[in-house]
């Protein structure tokens, strides 16, 4: 889940196992697939190009990136794949944007459907949660590999536009059109980079304690666990005290 510094570094560090980073490959091939449907080319598909750098970002093999690609254009079966997004509400009315690909569309919304219900939350109609996220380039870096002054340096002149610090990692945001532009000043630099992406960020934070927070973590590990979501975004925040306490 993304959308705030804190709870992508969780994620990041919840997706260590092999498993998790598994998954994570196959998002990014499903995002590069449906990419390429608008045009194979990387330098005249903006979506496509920052998929590629996601994809390169996280050390996928470049024979991967290719078949990917080629399933979107059609040079490849198995390209059939169908966005589709989820507006709901969580604990305490914390608003979650769920971006899903299937290949299966009905399966798909009846099984996240049963995740919301079980967990708690409600879908909601279109329009519902959306206007409360703005779309911004997203790219976390360990807090401890660089110090926030010579990463300010790295990324303001490429067209940063924030960073933000929670002990573990700096979030750069940045106007998505800038995304590519970041990033590579970023590699440039020999900077690593936790996660790069387009996300929805949310405008206003919701701070969650006691059963709000537990609800809503195990409402989000059932959706980020689910094989066809891509990403979750949502406007919650919970201390990490309580983060540690839940943990125990």
């Amino acid at each position: 889940m993304s959308g705030h510094s804190k709870w992508a570094t969780i994620k990041h560090k919840k997706a260590a196992t092999d498993a998790k980073r598994g998954k994570a490959f196959t998002r990014v091939i499903k995002e590069i697939t449906i990419a390429a449907r608008s045009g194979g080319d990387p330098d005249s598909n903006p979506r496509l190009r920052t998929a590629v750098l996601a994809a390169k970002a996280a050390s996928m093999p470049a024979d991967n990136i290719k078949r990917a690609i080629q399933r979107g254009t059609g040079e490849l079966e198995g390209g059939q794949i169908e966005e589709v997004m989820f507006e709901a509400y969580g604990p305490a009315g914390v608003a979650i944007l769920t971006q899903v690909a299937t290949d299966n569309r009905n399966r798909t919304v009846s099984e996240i459907r049963h995740i919301f219900t079980k967990h708690g939350g409600k879908l909601g109609e279109q329009g519902s949660v959306a206007r409360l996220f703005e779309r911004k380039s997203q790219i976390l870096v360990p807090q401890e590999s660089v110090a926030e002054e010579r990463l300010m340096e790295v990324v303001i002149d490429a067209g940063a536009e924030d960073i933000r610090g929670d002990g573990a990692s700096w979030e750069i945001l940045s106007p998505p059109e800038t995304h590519e532009a970041v990033l590579t000043a970023i590699q440039k630099a020999k900077i690593e980079t936790r996660e790069a992406q387009i996300a929805m960020v949310p405008l206003l934070l919701i701070k969650l304690e006691g059963k709000d927070a537990q609800t809503m973590l195990k409402l989000a590990d059932a959706l980020e666990e689910h094989d066809d979501v891509q990403n979750v975004w949502a406007n919650f925040d919970i201390d990490e005290s309580v983060l540690e306490a839940l943990a125990q």
